[in-house]
């Protein structure tokens, strides 16, 4: 009896862990690197922002390591990329201009680019 229990134990972590590998590539083969980068365009991301390069704002790869691992790393570019928060660049606060995309696909495409860099 011991054996069936620990035989249903392996099968549904090896399920478990099938899934998970699953949903991952999902995820990873639907970020849309040229519709990212069309947003980053027109909406004049690189005059402040580079991809390894610091300019008056951070690097996408100096963001990317930032967030690294952490669960609300989406969450909290949602928030600085749509609601123009105040930022200082050289001493002087302006407020960081709002991402205008045409839908919320559009807003997580660009974040999970910015975060893959």
């Amino acid at each position: 009896m011991n054996q069936i229990k620990f035989s249903v134990v392996v099968v549904r972590g090896v399920v478990a862990l099938s899934l998970s590998i699953a949903a991952a590539s999902i995820c990873a083969q639907a970020l849309d690197i040229p519709a990212a980068e069309a947003v980053v365009i027109a909406n004049k991301c690189g005059k402040c922002h580079s991809i390894d390069k610091q300019k008056d704002g951070p690097s996408f790869k100096k963001t990317a390591t930032k967030y690294k691992g952490k669960a609300d790393a989406e969450a909290k570019l949602v928030t600085h990329l749509t609601t123009g928060p105040t930022i200082e660049i050289d001493g002087v606060k302006e407020q960081h201009l709002k991402v205008k995309v045409k839908d919320e696909t559009a807003l997580k495409n660009l974040i999970a680019y910015i975060l893959s860099r």
